[in-house]
């Protein structure tokens, strides 16, 4: 989509403009244009700078330019004017600077060898081409020589020397044997990069008389062979017996036995050698050795690892390539041969060169008279290459002189341009390794404004969808542009209207009253153009009845409905479909107006059924499903499947298809209704059956169609209406010829793991699908949004490919093409990627912090530019913690929290924040890298809340009538503590709850004495700190008073819990030991009426006991007597927990935040959707209840022990 703009703007850059953004190389070359407009020459199209023709066909050096005027040309050639007017064999093309030398009728390409450079000129300036080296191809015959036959003894090693003629361009070469059969290779026997054919050791399977060396010239498609050379390998015994028959007829290398031995170079030689590879080549490294057993190779960079997915072995691993080689890449490899004997090393010192590349090339200028501007030209290469400046082909140092430019290195500054000032610059960039030569012009134009969208255009839109009114200016200065509705209309604003740079005016939401006339004016300083447009608002298509879904049997009649109210301008087109085709061509289906109708359905007639109501604005549709049902069929009779076919002959056998032919097997009382054939890959899938084809049961032959490079095999099935028959015999196998790939691999993607990379993946193509050998792929890409060419790499068959040094989060274009060793698959689609992500630059702005209750904050920030993210925006990130005091930071490290919010929202909610405290924070933006730089630390307090419960709660120092309390304060105090509550109440022998006492006791305290109690009474305790806020979570315990002073005895520590030991004296009393046996006599009894009633059915009333006095845990205090409900346990004696806290009326339930959480982050506690949202529980700590002491605070006796007992 154009990029937008606000409608008031200032004075941006003098560049062409021409329906939408348009680079500023061209001049839009409209038919209204032409007659007045001029542009320099550009070269469009040339010949390769190395040129290897073909000297069998006539010469094409291509040289095409565009200009206004259109250019005229002429050529040098070795540097001197070509006159092709004196030479009848050269000719130029009419409109055009390519020539055409016709050798074909007399000539030699030989003759017409050189360096050729075109010039293309007109009125505004010249270009000049690239330096042409035109070179004839060249595929000479091998020299004749003898080659005698080579006796070798089992174990030796051996080089065939190839040495094929030198070629232009170099030969390819491979060994054959004389039925041209690839010799086999292996880590013993292998092709070297030479040629040549290396054996590691040689075996008697060697001995052949047919080793030969082939040199394949691709340019002239023609094969020049060596001469044949015998190698014979014979075993010691049958070498000494050769040895007395005829000494002189052998080349003999001894008659002893080869013994094993450690490894040695058979190339390179010596120690050391040295390599020298251009930047963006692929580096060959090459380490063949002899020994036996036969060595393997191994390969290391001594000063570094070798580069991943750059790096690939061929031959056996004993030649090294790396791919894309760049300076980085220098330095020692050292190529290891092992065998069981031993090993041998050999250092190759690699040196990479870099011809001249650019890093930023010259680009077109366009100005308007008065104005500055730059040509740059920087390149890079190893060594530094020379930049030279060039205008008009002319070396700018002799060429006239231009006051309004200055030359400064690489860079040419213009100032105050005049229309004299327009020429085409060219820059050289050269060093020892090549050249760059680039023009780049320089146009000087001052033109008026001028509007070339067509006068009172009438555009038509649907209501409530976005109207786009085109506006096509050109002018220099590039005009402003305004828009005006009606006559005296004053200028649009953005507020409605969005105005894009190429002029177009979009409505977003079009309405009724968006109906009219519009104008748009383009204004420079040389004048002003106008021009009108209308726009027309429609009612949109609807359709306001629907079919619906149907049931029907077979052989009714069916109808569906469908109603399409429109606009009264519009013309609408009805057409129904069936499952989205035509409808059948039937008598059966009829359309009446509304209403479609299907008379005698059958069973093919089920399916959807879509109504589609078309204008020339838009286009609505509606569906229903038809579902046609019948009554079950009468069984048929029971019949078998038919025998399978036999006989299977294969005829006609071409390179795509074949003539398949069986014989039918019996049909067992049921017709044949279809054949099916199917087929097997025994190259590849060897025992998987694919699906080939289906023909109707009377046929017995079948037209088959085959993929290349497939040993077919058939097999044929028969069905019937029972079933289908087993597979026939495998019919005899049928190789394809190899051809080029179909198809192209899927599934590409381009998407950067580095900031300076990008990681294109595919998936390949299977090998059914390769269509011949030698799977490959060529991965093409370039820069979206650039004028970059095309950068190339043909890779081995995998899945993926890096491209090193690229800009941070660029949109690339990637293609990736299939070949294979006959040819490429069609052109790729290209696809989108996008380079590697770097961390974002730019930390959010603008933080601020709005503190909604004590455990809850609401955070805003300003949004960071889209450019710094440098790559996808994932979201924000919030850092916040709590400040600790100095005790507590020395005690443990600081706990800082995070919360994610996705997208692009810029604000967020805090929860669980801890009241009274102070927190800082700060804020990241995130990208698929990281995260950025955090904002600047923004700290803030949350109010005060409710105390959490007092930390402990003993009771100490039991008196006849007092009790001491001491506690501590609570951990969380979440404020400034104003009093503590203490509430108690006695608990008599039966359980039950006496009155409560409330009492306030001053914040400052940690101990309290009660005093006036009662002697040997259990009381149990509730307390609780406050704020100003409110009251906290309280505490509850048991105690009991002594029975005397002189039964005192010593706290039990932690229960809080005091006994007399009066009750050990009553215990000995024989009253009482009479008083425990009538007891124990009457819950014996009790026992026995229990039993005999459990056996009769009956139940134990203990749940109308339990009813009857509820625990005080759980019951509330009485709001009209203040006192509490009546105390009781789910067990009848079991005493009251010690340490519960069970609430009362001041109870403090669980904290959870009662408001909305929709704006709460990713955290511990939560999660968030897309838009932040939160979608999670929060929940508070709770503080652990600390409970000390013993379960029961009664002095132990013998009812206790009974009742434990019973």
């Amino acid at each position: 989509m154009p990029k937008k703009k606000p409608f008031s703007a200032g004075r941006v850059p003098l560049i062409l403009f021409l329906c939408q953004i348009v680079s500023a190389l061209d001049v839009p070359l409209d038919p209204k244009l032409l007659d007045d407009l001029v542009q320099p020459p550009t070269i469009t199209q040339q010949s390769p700078k190395d040129y290897i023709i073909d000297p069998r066909e006539n010469i094409v050096i291509q040289c095409e330019a565009k200009g206004k005027p259109p250019p005229s040309f002429s050529w040098t050639r070795n540097g001197t004017h070509f006159d092709i007017d004196k030479d009848p064999l050269v000719t130029m093309k009419p409109g055009s600077g390519t020539l055409v030398i016709n050798i074909m009728s007399d000539g030699k390409a030989e003759t017409y060898e050189g360096i050729y450079q075109c010039t293309a000129r007109n009125e505004r300036g010249a270009a000049i081409s690239n330096n042409i080296v035109v070179r004839p191809s060249r595929s000479p015959l091998w020299t004749k020589e003898r080659l005698e036959p080579i006796t070798l003894r089992n174990g030796q090693s051996l080089v065939l020397p190839c040495r094929p003629p030198v070629g232009l361009p170099p030969a390819i070469i491979f060994w054959m044997d004389n039925s041209f059969q690839r010799l086999p290779q292996s880590e013993r026997v292998s092709q070297g990069l030479n040629g040549d054919l290396y054996f590691s050791n040689v075996l008697p399977e060697d001995t052949r008389e047919d080793y030969i060396c082939y040199a394949r010239f691709n340019h002239t498609q023609t094969i020049q062979q060596k001469q044949p050379i015998s190698l014979k390998v014979i075993s010691v015994d049958e070498l000494n017996d050769t040895i007395a028959a005829n000494l002189s007829d052998t080349e003999f290398y001894g008659a002893k036995p080869s013994k094993e031995r450690p490894p040695t170079f058979l190339t390179p030689e010596g120690n050391e050698s040295l390599k020298e590879e251009l930047r963006g080549n692929v580096l060959s490294l090459e380490c063949i050795a002899e020994g036996l057993p036969t060595p393997i190779i191994y390969w290391i960079k001594e000063d570094g690892t070798l580069p991943v997915n750059r790096t690939f072995y061929r031959n056996f691993k004993k030649t090294l390539q790396i791919t894309q080689v760049s300076e980085a890449d220098s330095g020692n490899y050292q190529c290891i041969a092992k065998n069981t004997l031993g090993a041998v090393h050999h250092t190759i010192s690699v040196t990479v060169k870099a011809a001249p590349y650019w890093i930023v090339a010259p680009q077109n200028l366009v100005l308007s008279p008065g104005e500055n501007g730059t040509l740059i030209c920087r390149a890079n290469g190893n060594p530094k290459p020379r930049i030279g400046w060039l205008t008009n082909g002319v070396p700018i140092e002799i060429a006239p002189d231009d006051p309004s430019r200055k030359i400064d290195g690489d860079t040419i500054i213009f100032s105050n341009v005049q229309e004299r000032s327009s020429a085409v610059y060219q820059c050289n960039a050269s060093n020892e390794y090549g050249y760059l030569l680039a023009n780049a012009f320089v146009n000087v134009l001052a033109e008026p404004p001028r509007i070339l969208t067509s006068a009172n255009t009438l555009y038509q839109v649907i209501a409530n969808r976005p109207a786009l009114l085109d506006c096509a200016f050109f002018g220099s200065p590039r005009p402003t542009i305004e828009w005006f509705k009606g006559t005296r209309g004053s200028a649009l604003h953005e507020d409605i209207y969005v105005l894009h740079d190429n002029g177009t005016l979009e409505i977003p939401v079009a309405q009724k009253d968006s109906t009219g006339t519009y104008t748009c004016v383009a204004r420079n300083k040389l004048g002003m153009a106008k021009n009108e447009v209308h726009l027309e608002i429609k009612d949109p298509t609807r359709i306001i009845k629907q079919p619906e879904y149907a049931v029907v049997q077979r052989g009714s009649k069916v109808s569906f409905e469908c109603k399409v109210k429109h606009d009264h301008t519009l013309i609408p087109t009805i057409m129904w479909l069936k499952d989205n085709g035509e409808l059948p061509n039937d008598e059966r289906f009829s359309i009446d107006k509304d209403h479609l109708v299907v008379t005698d359905v059958s069973d093919d007639d089920g399916g959807t059924y879509t109504c589609a109501a078309n204008t020339t604005l838009d286009r609505v549709s509606a569906s229903a499903v038809l579902r046609v049902v019948a009554p079950p069929p009468t069984p048929a009779p029971i019949y078998d499947v038919p025998n399978p076919p036999f006989d299977l002959e294969l005829t006609n056998q071409l390179d795509k298809s074949v003539q398949l032919t069986w014989t039918p097997g019996d049909d067992n009382n049921s017709p044949i209704t279809k054949f099916i054939i199917e087929y097997e890959d025994a190259m590849r899938e060897a025992g998987i059956w694919h699906h080939q084809a289906e023909v109707s049961g009377t046929q017995t032959t079948a037209q088959l169609k085959l993929s290349p490079y497939v040993n077919y095999s058939f097999r044929v099935m028969a069905e019937n209406s029972i079933g289908r028959s087993v597979p026939s015999e495998a019919s005899e196998q049928y190789l394809t010829k190899a051809a080029e790939p179909d198809q192209n691999p899927t599934a590409v993607e381009g998407l950067g793991t580095e900031p300076d990379n990008l990681v294109i993946t595919w998936k390949p193509l299977n090998g059914f699908e390769s269509n011949g050998p030698g799977l490959q792929y060529k991965v093409s890409w370039r820069q979206k949004d650039g004028d970059d060419e095309w950068t190339s790499v043909v890779v081995a068959n995998v899945s993926k490919y890096i491209v090193s040094g690229t800009p941070t989060f660029v949109p690339y274009l990637i293609k990736v093409q299939s070949l294979n060793d006959v040819g490429f698959a069609p052109e790729p689609a290209a696809v989108m990627g996008h380079s590697g992500e770097d961390l974002p630059m730019v930390a959010p702005g603008n933080v601020r912090v709005n503190v909604v209750n004590s455990t809850l904050a609401e955070v805003h920030w300003d949004p960071v530019p889209l450019k710094s993210v440098r790559g996808h925006l994932q979201g924000y990130r919030i850092y916040y913690w709590k400040a600790q005091g100095s005790s507590k930071r020395n005690r443990r490290h600081i706990e800082k929290k995070i919360l994610t919010f996705q997208g692009s929202k810029t604000h967020g909610m805090l929860p669980g924040l801890q009241p009274y405290s102070h927190y800082t924070l700060n804020v990241r933006v995130v990208n698929g890298k990281g995260e950025g730089p955090a904002s600047t630390d923004r700290g803030f307090h949350t109010p005060e809340g409710v105390p959490s419960a007092p930390s402990s709660l003993k009771i100490v120092n039991p008196t006849l009538d007092s009790l001491t309390l001491e506690w501590d304060p609570p951990s969380h105090p979440n404020g400034i503590l104003t009093e503590y509550t203490l509430k108690y109440q006695p608990i008599n022998s039966t359980h039950e709850l006496g009155p409560l006492v409330d009492l306030k006791i001053p914040a400052n305290k940690t101990r309290w004495t009660l005093k006036n109690l009662n002697f040997s009474t259990r009381y149990k305790f509730y307390f609780y700190a406050q704020t100003s806020v409110g009251s906290g979570s309280q505490i509850t315990e048991e105690a009991i008073t002594t029975v005397d002073e002189a039964g005192i005895l010593p706290p039990d520590v932690g229960a809080g819990k005091a006994m007399a030991s009066r009750q050990v004296d009553i215990a000995t009393q024989g009253w009482f030991i009479g008083l425990m046996c009538a007891v124990a006599l009457l819950i014996l009894i009790l026992l026995i009426v229990c039993f005999i009633r459990r056996n009769k059915g009956g139940k134990y009333p203990v749940k109308e006991k339990e009813d009857a006095h509820a625990d005080p845990e759980i019951q509330p205090m009485k709001e009209d007597d203040g006192t509490f409900g009546e105390y009781s346990d789910a067990e009848d004696h079991k005493p009251l927990k010690k340490g519960s806290r069970t609430p009362s009326d001041r109870t403090v339930k669980k904290e959870d935040s009662d408001g909305s959480l929709a704006d709460y982050g990713e955290g511990v506690n939560g999660q968030f959707n897309e838009d932040g949202s939160f979608i999670g529980q929060y929940s508070g700590r709770r503080e652990k209840e600390q409970a000390e002491g013993n379960e029961s605070s009664e002095a132990p006796s013998p009812v206790n022990a009974m009742n434990s007992f019973v």
